[in-house]
């Protein structure tokens, strides 16, 4: 076993399993909205090779991903625990991304439970080729303060936010931001990504942006911000969505 991921959640581990265990509740922090995003939910957390412990304290994802939940003085140490390599596997290429992945997922799972356990998030999404460069530097976000410290930025966007940083990682930056919900605040994730030789060979970043309670209007200047940018300095990527 390798690459060991954790993070300590603000909240008990009855209330983490249920995150775990309820596809409405995974579609909270797993991913982003996309058209497929139930069926991967399906294919990860249900399918007949996941095995759940009696105590609920473990669960081995289909690939044999182990998620354990540990009781600790001020919530739940969850942990996810990567599956030895398989390098004859399709996926060995993209090992790397898959553990980037659960380190977002987790951050997610974190901010779900700690901010808007019973809120509905949106989301928008997109990501973009290195070509053009680093979109943690080109956003301004490389030299945030501390985790857990308020911050206050413009980002290349042009966009004014505030709040505080979630977290920070060798490729990956998180922000709470006011703006981006009614209340609790939303959270913008910018994650830079390895290249793979003859799949990736440049590199590349992706943006996730999750919002809570705001209205139709709000919600989509902000989304046109965020297109926007990526059209200009990532011209050959996909839209936002």
């Amino acid at each position: 076993m390798t690459n060991n991921l954790s993070v300590v959640i603000n909240a008990d581990a009855p209330q983490v399993w249920t995150m775990l265990r309820e596809p409405a509740k995974i579609a909270q922090w797993h991913g982003w909205e996309a058209d497929d995003q139930a069926e991967e939910i399906n294919e990860i957390y249900f399918k007949d090779t996941v095995v759940e412990s009696p105590d609920h304290t473990s669960l081995t994802v289909d690939g044999g991903d182990i998620f354990t939940l540990k009781p600790v003085p001020n919530g739940t140490l969850v942990s996810v625990t990567r599956s030895a390599l398989d390098h004859n596997s399709e996926w060995a290429a993209w090992d790397e991304d898959i553990t980037q992945g659960w380190l977002t997922f987790l951050q997610q799972l974190r901010f779900a439970l700690e901010r808007h356990p019973h809120d509905k998030r949106r989301t928008s999404f997109f990501s973009v080729p290195g070509t053009s460069g680093s979109a943690i530097e080109k956003l301004g976000v490389k030299d945030v303060p501390a985790p857990g410290e308020e911050y206050s930025l413009t980002l290349g966007t042009g966009e004014e936010i505030s709040g505080r940083v979630w977290f920070k990682s060798n490729h990956q930056v998180g922000l709470t931001v006011h703006s981006y919900a009614e209340h609790n605040d939303g959270l913008l994730i910018v994650a830079d990504q390895p290249a793979i030789e003859d799949l990736r060979p440049d590199g590349g970043s992706l943006v996730i942006i999750s919002t809570y309670g705001l209205g139709a209007h709000k919600l989509e200047s902000i989304r046109a911000l965020w297109d926007e940018w990526r059209g200009e300095n990532y011209p050959s990527s996909e839209p936002l969505h």
